[in-house]
C-alpha cells in the first residue's frame, strides 16, 4: 500500500475488520430501506389502517428497546462477527415472511425479526470499532458506520420508488424485499470473509481479557454514570420529537399537503437528506476526536427539533427540499454522540452498556409512534406541532445540564 492510500485508510478508519463491517452494514442497509422506507404505504395498501402505520413505528422502537440490550450481551458474549450473523440471519427470515404472505399481519410479524436490525446490531459494530481502532479515530470509525447506513437511506428509497412505479404499492415492495434478502446473504458472506473472529476462544488464544458480559440490567444501571444519564435523558425527549410524526412523514408528502409528491420525488428527496448528512459526517468526526463534543450534540438536537416544525410549512415539492434538507442536518453529530456514550460506558462493558442505553431510551419512546398516531387522527398539525415543543425542550436541557466526555472525566477523577 503506497503511501497516500495509507493515510486515507488511516485517517477514514480503514481496517480489514472495519472494511468488512462497513460492507454488511452497507449491504443489508440497502436491501432493508429499499423496501422498508414504503412500509407505511404497502400496509395501506393490504388493507392496514392508520393505526397499524402507528402500531409499526411503535413496534419498531418498542423492539429496539428489547433487542438493543441482548444484542450488546451477545456482543460481548460471543464476539462481535458471531453476533452479527445472528442478526443477520433473522433479519432474513423476517424478509422472507413478508415476501411469501403479502397481508398487512404478516408485515407486522415479519417486522418483528427485520425492522430492529440497525439497533440489534449497533452495538455489536460500535464494540468493533473501539476493540480495532486507537482512541484519536473512534468518532471517525463511527461517522464511518454512520456513512454506510446513510448510504442506503438514500439509494434505498430510490430503488424502491422504481420498483413502486414499475409494479404498483403491492407487488413492487414484495420486489424490492426479494433484493433486500439478495443484499443481506452477500453481506453474510462478506462479514464471514473479513471480520476478525473475536469470540472467548480467539481472544484467549491472544493473551486478551474477555468483555464482562453483564446480563442483568440493574447491574447496568448502577454502571452508568451521572454524565451518561444525563445524555440518555435529554436524549429521549429528542427522540419522541423525531418519533412523533416519524411513520407519517411519507403519508404527509404523499397524501397530505396540497400538491403530493409521487415515489420516485420521495426517494429524491430523500437522498437529498441522505447527501446533506453525509457531508456532515467526516468533517464533523474530524472536529469532534479533537476536542469537546457537547457542542456537536447541542447543534444536532437543534436540527432535531427545527425538522417538523419546517415540513409543517412545506405544502409542495420545492419546499420539502428544504425541509428534507434539515432532516439530513439533523445527523450533524449523531456519530458524535454514538461515541459519546461508548467513551462514558464502563471499559468492559461498552457494548453492553450501549444496548442497555438504547433499552431504557425506545422503551421509553416507544409509546411516542402510537401518540403520534393519535395526534395525527386529531389533525397532522397537532402531531407536527408536538414534536417541535418535545425537541425544544431536550435541546435547551442538554445544553444546560449535559456534559462532554472532558467535563466526565474530570467529574470522575
Amino acid at each position: 500500500m503506497n503511501a497516500p492510500i495509507a493515510r486515507i485508510s488511516h485517517y477514514l478508519a480503514l481496517k480489514r475488520g472495519t472494511v468488512g463491517m462497513f460492507a454488511m452494514v452497507l449491504l443489508v442497509g440497502m436491501g432493508e430501506e429499499m423496501a422498508e422506507r414504503f412500509l407505511p404505504i404497502y400496509l395501506l395498501a393490504v388493507g392496514g389502517s392508520a393505526m397499524s402505520v402507528g402500531a409499526l413505528q411503535a413496534m419498531d422502537n418498542f423492539l429496539s428497546a428489547l433487542y438493543s440490550f441482548p444484542g450488546g450481551y451477545l456482543a460481548d458474549r460471543i464476539g462481535t462477527r458471531r453476533a452479527l450473523l445472528v442478526f443477520n440471519l433473522m433479519a432474513m427470515a423476517g424478509f422472507a415472511v413478508v415476501i411469501l404472505i403479502p397481508t398487512w399481519q404478516a408485515v407486522l410479524a415479519g417486522a418483528v425479526l427485520f425492522i430492529s436490525w440497525s439497533a440489534i446490531s449497533a452495538p455489536a459494530t460500535l464494540s468493533l470499532i473501539y476493540k480495532v481502532l486507537p482512541p484519536e479515530k473512534r468518532t471517525m470509525g463511527v461517522s464511518m458506520v454512520m456513512i454506510m447506513r446513510r448510504i442506503p437511506k438514500g439509494l434505498g428509497p430510490l430503488m424502491g420508488g422504481l420498483c413502486i412505479a414499475l409494479w404498483g404499492e403491492r407487488e413492487g415492495v414484495r420486489a424490492a424485499f426479494i433484493v433486500a434478502f439478495a443484499l443481506a446473504l452477500a453481506g453474510v458472506i462478506l462479514q464471514r470473509r473479513l471480520i476478525p473472529d473475536d469470540g472467548p476462544r480467539a481472544r484467549a488464544a491472544s493473551g486478551l481479557a474477555s468483555p464482562l458480559a453483564e446480563k442483568d440490567p440493574r447491574r447496568m444501571l448502577r454502571l452508568m454514570s451521572p454524565t451518561l444519564r444525563r445524555l440518555l435523558v435529554t436524549d429521549i425527549l429528542v427522540r419522541f420529537c423525531e418519533q412523533i410524526p416519524y411513520a407519517f412523514v411519507v403519508v404527509w408528502c404523499m397524501k397530505t399537503i396540497a400538491e403530493p409528491v409521487t415515489a420516485m420525488q420521495f426517494g429524491v428527496l430523500s437522498t437529498i437528506e441522505t447527501v446533506v448528512a453525509l457531508l456532515c459526517y467526516i468533517p464533523v468526526a474530524h472536529l469532534a476526536d479533537r476536542g469537546h463534543k457537547k457542542r456537536y450534540v447541542v447543534i444536532t438536537f437543534a436540527f432535531f427539533a427545527a425538522f417538523p416544525l419546517v415540513l409543517l410549512y412545506s405544502r409542495s415539492f420545492e419546499w420539502l427540499v428544504v425541509a428534507f434538507a434539515v432532516r439530513g442536518l439533523k445527523e450533524f453529530g449523531e456519530p458524535t454522540r454514538k461515541s459519546l456514550i461508548m467513551d462514558l460506558a464502563p471499559e468492559r462493558n461498552k457494548a453492553g452498556m450501549f444496548g442497555f442505553y438504547y433499552l431504557v431510551r425506545d422503551i421509553v419512546v416507544s409509546a411516542a409512534a402510537l401518540g403520534g398516531a393519535y395526534l395525527w387522527n386529531v389533525r397532522p398539525e397537532v402531531n407536527l406541532l408536538a414534536a417541535f415543543a418535545f425537541g425544544v425542550i431536550g435541546t435547551i436541557a442538554f445544553a444546560l445540564f449535559g456534559k462532554d466526555e472532558a467535563s466526565a472525566s474530570r467529574l470522575r477523577g
